[in-house]
């Protein structure tokens, strides 16, 4: 993969955009989709929302500044179009977020992507009860092994918060697994 100077320099040149682009999607679907699914727990789901990010990231690519790294960019991107679904999801159902993620728990259990064991469903339905900032920190640090620095990036917020967040989110989760 070229470096992320030369990608970002590629992606403003409508010369080499397309390609460019291409590069990009291919670097970086597989890890966002990860990140998205985590969070949507759909399959179907996160492939769209994947699709609303990229188109996204294209329309947007010229106003990136660059303060922080590419991906770090993509995945704030991928984690509000992901939360946006979600609230317009349980909107359009006409249930509470608590609601929603209840019913995506139980849709989990039927899907034929999920290639979890109990186990990973038990964790799953121990995220559902974490309040959104917890689970993203949950799953960024234990998931996609993220460091802090990274997250932060993402998510905005100090280093600092964000090991409270994982610690508290941790707690919680054991909690959960021990009176399941």
């Amino acid at each position: 993969m070229t470096n992320e100077a030369d990608l970002l320099n590629d992606l403003k040149d409508p010369n080499t955009q397309a390609k460019a682009f291409e590069v990009l999607v291919n670097t970086f679907k597989e890890r966002l989709y990860w990140h998205i699914r985590r969070i949507v727990l759909n399959h179907d789901d996160a492939d769209d929302v994947l699709q609303n990010t990229f188109i996204k990231v294209y329309r947007n690519i010229a106003g990136f500044k660059g303060d922080s790294k590419l991906y770090s960019w993509m995945y704030r991107i991928a984690t509000n179009e992901s939360l946006t679904f979600l609230k317009q999801k349980s909107r359009k159902l006409g249930t509470t977020d608590e609601g929603l993620q209840q019913q995506m728990i139980q849709n989990l259990q039927t899907d034929v992507y999920f290639e979890g064991d109990a186990i990973q469903l038990k964790l799953q339905k121990a995220l559902a009860t974490l309040p959104e900032k917890q689970k993203l920190v949950f799953n960024m640090k234990y998931f996609q092994e993220m460091k802090y620095e990274e997250i932060s990036e993402v998510l905005e917020t100090s280093v600092g918060g964000l090991k409270a967040s994982y610690h508290l989110a941790t707690k919680k989760i054991e909690a959960y697994l021990k009176q399941e």
